[in-house]
């Protein structure tokens, strides 16, 4: 009886030690618990039937985006689909802003389970996307790891109350480091208006979509960049000139600038350092047909060192340019000047305008993203030899025009001297 009892222990023991090895074993086949977190929140209202995305419906458009995403899904990566609208047929608005449900848990991916959850999606309903970004913030929880939102809908939330901008501001305040993107398949104003506030509120991007290839493009790149850490940004205010203009070192800035307004900010170059900075401001709110951004260093001497600008024509959500400066190593001799760096002044400038009846207050957003690296031995950019201002690169065209001019002289008169001849 004591063998038989000791016999079933031993086999109790040996059970418990196999199913201790299988769970650890299975666990380890998925990503780690502090490994990235995206949840794809797709829009399956009534209106993604509309087909005005490359001859077919705004929802077919996503469906084949999802499926490529979800191909190329990188491994480290915990992906989870919520849906809104997608159940609820009917008019009852009650009943339809609480049309929101979670399609496929955060986790490792099925790939093919999770296809074939969004290849059964139908436009349905309404577009409850408060409710959405709440249930979403849930379904990503807060055991550690970046969380992200990917939010593709054709229109602002149809149900009023909560506001969706509110929401987002309220998901941002609770500190879990939650980033929303937005992703608009319609073009009006006020669609538009709306996700550029729910972005805005979390640190996130909105983007108009208007061709599949963009929509996957964008999901895709999203979801690779909640792999990266997530940079902080900071706010800045601007001076209005060089001299009073705040000192920035490497990072992601944001500031507003009114409309016709310049904003300047100081960046410290040491020798042997290259900068690198871009500046994009967006339009979020209705702006004129031709805008553009213009990105200038300026020694504190007042003197142009080099520039980046960009322009366009027509609807934009948002315009960028960037540059570069770098700085020779101090000499041996110890003869170059600025030995503990020089201060080189950054001016952000835009043309964006509006018609009158648009708010003036707060200003247009802008970011400034800087980096300071190590500047090459042999900079090859027209920057590092001074190209980049303006007389030495006059100089240079009215020398080759003047040898030109001569050229042609020359070939002119011997053309008129030979027919003379003949």
């Amino acid at each position: 009886m004591i063998i038989t009892r000791r016999l079933a222990a031993g086999a109790c023991a040996l059970l418990a030690a196999l199913a201790g090895g299988v769970v650890p074993a299975h666990a380890a086949d998925g990503p780690p618990k502090d490994s990235p977190k995206v949840e794809l929140v797709l829009d399956v209202s009534g209106s993604m039937s509309t087909r005005d995305i490359d001859g077919g419906s705004r929802m077919s458009a996503a469906q084949q985006a999802f499926d490529d995403v979800i191909d190329a899904l990188p491994d480290g990566v915990r992906l989870g689909i919520r849906t809104l609208g997608a159940t609820y047929p009917g008019d009852d608005k009650e009943i339809g802003c609480k049309d929101s449900r979670q399609l496929y848990p955060v986790g490792k991916v099925d790939k093919t389970e999770a296809k074939t959850a969004v290849a059964t999606l139908r436009p349905t309903g309404w577009t409850p996307i408060s409710l959405a970004l709440r249930g979403a913030d849930q379904d990503l929880g807060t055991d550690g790891g970046t969380r992200r939102i990917v939010l593709i809908t054709d229109g602002e939330d149809t149900c009023g109350q909560p506001d969706p901008c509110e929401v987002a501001r309220e998901l941002a305040a609770k500190g879990t480091h939650l980033t929303v993107d937005t992703l608009g398949l319609a073009h009006d104003d006020k669609t538009r208006e709306q996700l550029s506030c729910i972005a805005e509120a979390t640190g996130g991007t909105y983007t108009t979509v208007r061709h599949r290839k963009e929509l996957t493009g964008r999901v895709k790149q999203l979801v690779k960049r909640s792999e990266t850490p997530v940079e902080t940004v900071k706010p800045v205010q601007g001076a209005s000139a060089c001299a009073t203009a705040p000192e920035l070192g490497a990072g992601v800035f944001t500031d507003r600038e009114q409309f016709s307004e310049h904003r300047w900010y100081r960046v410290k170059v040491k020798p042997g350092q290259e900068l690198r900075a871009s500046a994009s401001v967006a339009a979020d709110r209705q702006v004129d047909r031709d805008y553009g951004v213009l990105l200038r260093a300026v020694g504190e001497d007042g003197q142009e060192l080099v520039r980046g600008s960009d322009a366009g024509s027509g609807r934009t959500d948002v315009m960028a340019t960037g540059l570069r400066y770098a700085t020779g190593k101090v000499k041996k001799n110890g003869d170059q000047d600025g030995k503990d760096g020089k201060a080189v002044c950054l001016e952000v400038s835009h043309s964006f305008s509006a018609p009158a009846s648009v708010k003036r207050d707060p200003g247009l957003p802008v970011e400034l993203a800087v980096d300071l690296v190590k500047s090459p031995d042999n900079p090859s950019d027209l920057a590092a030899f001074g190209l980049g201002r303006g007389w030495i690169l006059l100089a240079v065209l009215g020398v080759t025009g003047l040898l030109a001019g001569l050229l042609w002289g020359w070939l002119a008169r011997w053309r008129v001297a030979v027919w003379r001849e003949n």
